[in-house]
């Protein structure tokens, strides 16, 4: 009896090894939910394919129901690197204290947002008084957080201006509701409108962009503060030397919107950080 007891905890100590051993070969990777989900994994695969390859090790996507959902797992080491936006990656910064932005896009560094409507009558933000308008994700740092900081500096408090606000929860689903005329207007970043005129998916005859914010830091590759340092400097050398001069590799980057990537840091998203605070969206 005794030596079948010790027999069965020996298995289940090797099992448990074993799996923590699969674990740490497995690098969990998540992403804001700023578009649909079947999107998501679309342009993460090749993105997945490549980085198993350079790092030598299995690569999972880990799908989020929400903003504060990538920020808690990476706060509990449940995903080792998230595709976060600016306000997302400081809400993780300031969470865990040590999340660390590998690299972001070029066009990360002078990113805008979007504002739209199927209004002919609308020319600008002026004309939208008394009417509906419609953000994407509350933390949204390009549909939501920077749109409503620009106009809280141009006098304009969303929540009295405009008749009604709602927020739609991502970028394509803020189109679809100013396409559908459920909203007057709405805002969402400049990189999916683009996509979505490029790929057809949106009327340009009947919705147009009548404003666009300054430019601001965005989007970056984020990674846990706990992960081994050798593995998250792969992971950057990895991005960094995606080549748009390689069709295979200009694939992977054109699906991911970007030219290239390009190194960032912590810094880079204190204007974010303040924008939050000024938005009373930070305590």
């Amino acid at each position: 009896m005794l030596k079948r007891t010790l027999a069965l905890a020996v298995g289940l100590t090797l099992s448990f090894s074993a799996l923590l051993a699969q674990a740490a070969d497995t690098l969990k990777v998540s992403a804001i939910p700023d578009e649909a989900p079947t999107e998501l994994l679309r342009k993460f695969k090749p993105l997945g394919e490549y980085l198993e390859q350079q790092l030598d090790m299995k690569v999972e996507f880990v799908p989020v129901s929400d903003y504060p959902a990538v920020v808690e797992a990476l706060a509990t080491d449940r995903i080792d690197m998230a595709w976060l936006g600016g306000f997302t990656f400081v809400q993780a910064r300031l969470k865990t204290g040590n999340a660390i932005p590998l690299v972001q896009r070029e066009q990360d560094a002078q990113f805008t947002s979007k504002f739209i409507t199927a209004d002919p009558a609308v020319k600008s933000l002026t004309d939208l008084k008394g009417k509906s308008f419609a953000f994407g994700s509350v933390s949204s740092t390009s549909g939501s957080l920077m749109p409503r900081y620009f106009m809280l500096q141009d006098g304009i408090k969303p929540e009295t201006y405009f008749s009604r606000v709602g927020y739609s929860g991502a970028h394509d689903a803020t189109v679809a509701w100013v396409q559908a005329g459920k909203v007057d207007a709405g805002v969402l970043n400049a990189s999916v409108w683009e996509k979505l005129v490029t790929a057809g998916k949106v009327d340009t005859d009947k919705v147009k962009v009548f404003a666009t914010t300054p430019a601001y830091y965005d989007y970056n590759w984020t990674v846990r503060g706990t992960l081994d340092p050798a593995l998250a400097n792969k992971i950057k050398v990895a991005l960094l030397a995606l080549d748009p001069a390689k069709p295979e590799q200009k694939a992977i980057l054109d699906l991911q919107a970007a030219s290239r990537f390009i190194e960032t840091k912590p810094e880079n998203y204190k204007g974010i950080e303040e924008a939050a605070r000024a938005a009373d969206l930070l305590k």
